[in-house]
């Protein structure tokens, strides 16, 4: 279903999260939730994926991670300020041990001068505290985007796995 890499990726977050005994959510916009689709195509990701939060309005980055309505108007929904507040709202409503959050413009429209299309900050929350991660791929067209932001939010879970 998804590339090899993309699949090697998710597996090792699985294998190194089930090695700490930790528990994994994940908060998403952009990617629709394909992150979590990603890990839980890893046979015996149960043991380890509690949920998917898929925010992809600003109503439910408030609704559903608690996103301060202010960090959104002063800051916009693609911003590190909102990416971190996702993360760690996923972190506190689900009470795991480590989340993501992705929020970009993955195009074809949306984007302007100061956040173009391809612009994604990420967030990723766990018992170190909260990293913070921006990038601008480009114009890479949306699935190119997307998989590209896939990729960034799964390093960052193995990382922080691997950190520990």
């Amino acid at each position: 279903m998804f590339p090899e890499d993309i699949a090697d990726l998710a597996a090792s977050v699985i294998q190194a999260a089930a090695a700490r005994g930790w528990t994994i959510a994940t908060a998403e916009s952009c990617t629709g939730g394909l992150v979590a689709a990603a890990l839980t195509a890893v046979a015996g990701s149960s043991a380890v994926v509690d949920r998917g939060f898929v925010t992809y309005s600003n109503a439910a980055k408030t609704d559903l991670l608690g996103v301060a309505g202010a960090a959104l108007a002063e800051h916009g929904a693609v911003s590190e300020a909102v990416a971190r507040a996702m993360a760690e709202g996923a972190r506190e409503r689900a009470g795991v041990s480590l989340t993501v959050s992705i929020t970009g413009i993955a195009g074809p429209d949306g984007g302007s001068a100061d956040k173009p299309v391809g612009l994604v900050h990420f967030a990723c929350a766990g018992p170190g505290g909260t990293a913070h991660a921006r990038h601008a791929f480009g114009d890479l067209g949306r699935e190119g985007v997307r998989l590209a932001a896939i990729r960034v939010a799964l390093g960052m879970l193995r990382d922080a796995c691997e950190g520990a």
